[in-house]
């Protein structure tokens, strides 16, 4: 016996070896094949084709190559907002692109979130501005879809696709009730009254104070839509209002006879009608993706000496390093230090897309964007999401740029512990602890605390709030009780944030960096570095080759995309590791659908 489980350890052990040392060449032969990708080249009259399906991102998640996004192809592809915008815009001036057509469903919701894709919208409309044709065809369509797709000179549907109506709606999920039954106790500190992220784990429904922010944060994303759409449709935001509220879903004929699409067809007369504009391609149209055409565009970028930094600050942030899909305190930090050293660097441009976490992580960044001001231009561009501590590392900079449909504020702090006395004692578990302290066991979750302990907390609660109306008040030259009487945690949309005076301007990426160009007074002498830079494929394809990064593939399945909310909102406790329990967050996961 000794023997047969001695061989057979070392066959499991040789195996072991082999599948490493293959996996570890695939991934070298990948990398190596996919370096020598050749650059993809642009016919005369071809089409630009934009894939509705292929995310947008804000900062770059990797370049996989050809083979490479062949064997990645189980895993969502992307492109990034600002290489999707170069790409259009380049298209525009280019003479051998004739048109641009956009197709396709979003498969969930855009990672630019609303915010982002008003800026793809605006640039849409800078490429049809020129002359050139923009062709819109889908088959099931929402409302993100339609927000580009309105733009178009023609917007086609399947006669047998269905177009989805019906408004924006914020659905959050309620743990209380369950956790209760599980026998696990949830206990809060927190300052502001719209404070909503714990409330999911106190309560079974919304606030009144909750549900008055969301509303109107709602409505004015609503009312943007709206008024955009409207305005290409030569529909009144009443006229579209009405059908939301009567016809939430229409089927082609409905959609044609409401004005809200052009023409019945399906894709082979598409193709019919893309080929006249350009030329046929074999079974097809000559066409280039915007995939594609967006590393034509990368090549073709001015250069220079002078560099802007564009730094990405997408995903929750976290105290220390961090993961790929995190903003760790740190690691966002020496970047930014790493960039005041740079020389070559005249100005710093911000993204971000975040809806804040740990206090400690957020004032890490805050306090190297002050000392990155003290050397060169900080300008911010709010993406989608750049609340509490989004907003954090936000206020110090020289101006903060945000689109209408942006979510920001939520000025608020909270602390949030579960402790597990009732499950583990309804199964027989009991501790029994010394300590040489009253408050030695205070950050143990096998009790929970008692109100002198709740009290030590919230006085950290409490200041921490105050810093950060303080800091507020002081970046933004604002009153501290004006400050006060807009924070309270209550989240607002960038339309508000320019009313009360937390934003600077209406304005995208593209605003902000010429903005940071004029302030180094680069003139049209610069060209943009990103940081940090995108993962490598071998990073990237070890990342998916993990059975956690499969559960993140999107699926249009509704049961799996509900599920994949529960995870998302549970994935959150795995970013708070704040070191004294205190957080800058947006509620939980906060969505439209």
């Amino acid at each position: 016996m000794r023997d047969f489980l001695k061989y057979t350890f070392a066959s499991l052990l040789a195996l072991l070896i082999f599948l490493g040392l293959s996996i570890g060449g695939l991934v070298l032969l990948v990398i190596s094949i996919s370096s020598r990708d050749p650059a993809p080249s642009v016919k005369d009259k071809s089409v630009l084709a934009f894939d509705l399906s292929v995310d947008i991102t804000d900062g770059q998640k990797g370049s996989s190559g050809n083979l490479g996004n062949a064997l990645l192809s189980g895993t969502p592809d992307t492109i990034a907002l600002r290489m999707a915008l170069n790409a259009i815009d380049r298209a525009a001036k280019d003479k051998r692109i004739v048109a641009l057509y956009l197709y396709g469903d979003m498969e969930s919701s855009t990672s630019a979130g609303y915010a982002g894709l008003k800026e793809v919208r605006e640039a849409l409309q800078r490429f049809q501005a020129t002359g050139k044709k923009v062709i819109a065809y889908g088959v099931a369509w929402g409302e993100p879809e339609y927000y580009l797709a309105s733009v178009a000179d023609t917007i086609a549907i399947n006669p047998y696709g269905s177009f989805e109506l019906n408004g924006l709606a914020s659905n959050t999920a309620f743990y209380a009730s369950a956790l209760k039954k599980l026998g696990v106790g949830i206990q809060v500190t927190r300052v502001g009254r719209y404070k909503a992220a714990v409330e999911p784990f106190l309560s079974d429904k919304r606030s009144p104070e909750s549900r008055q922010q969301t509303q109107a944060l709602l409505g004015d994303v609503w009312g943007e839509f709206l008024t955009a759409v409207g305005k290409d449709r030569k529909l009144t935001p009443t006229q579209l209002q009405t059908l939301t509220d009567n016809q939430p879903v229409l089927n082609a004929e409905d959609a044609v006879k409401q004005k809200l699409v052009t023409k019945l067809a399906y894709e082979d007369e598409m193709i019919s009608q893309l080929q006249q504009l350009g030329e046929k391609d074999e079974d097809s149209f000559r066409q280039i993706s915007l995939k594609s055409y967006a590393k034509v565009a990368q090549a073709s970028e001015r250069q220079s000496k002078n560099q802007i930094a564009v730094v990405y600050a997408e995903g929750e942030i976290v105290d220390g390093e961090g993961d790929a899909d995190q903003v760790g305190g740190d690691r966002f930090a020496q970047q930014l230090r790493e960039i005041q050293q740079d020389d070559d660097i005249k100005a710093v441009v911000i993204r971000v897309n975040s809806p804040g976490g740990s206090v400690v992580g957020s004032e890490v960044i805050q306090r190297e964007v002050i000392q990155t001001r003290k050397k060169k231009p900080v300008v911010v561009s709010m993406g989608g999401i750049a609340a509490s501590g989004g907003y954090w590392i936000s206020t110090f900079s020289d101006r903060i740029f945000a689109q209408p449909n942006t979510i920001t504020g939520s000025i608020g702090v909270f602390g949030l512990r579960p402790n597990v006395q009732k499950i583990a004692n309804d199964n027989g578990v009991t501790w029994d602890v010394v300590k040489t302290g009253r408050y030695a066991d205070i950050s143990s979750i096998t009790r929970p605390r008692t109100p002198p302990e709740l009290a030590v907390f919230q006085k950290t609660v409490d200041r921490i709030y105050d810093r950060f109306v303080s800091k507020v008040a002081e970046s933004r030259k604002l009153p501290k009780a004006k400050v006060a009487e807009v924070a309270q945690g209550r989240v607002w949309s960038g339309k508000q944030a320019l009313a009360i005076g937390l934003v600077d301007k209406i304005g995208g990426l593209q605003d902000a960096i010429q903005d940071a160009a004029q302030r180094a007074k680069l003139g049209d002498d610069w060209k943009l570095t990103e940081f940090p830079e995108p993962r490598g494929l071998r990073e990237t394809l070890l990342k998916n080759l993990s059975s956690a990064s499969l559960q993140k593939n999107r699926s249009k399945n509704s049961v799996f995309n509900e599920l994949g909310k529960l995870q998302a909102d549970f994935t959150v406790l795995r970013g708070m590791n704040d070191p004294s329990e205190t957080y800058a967050r947006l509620p939980f996961n906060f969505r439209l659908d």
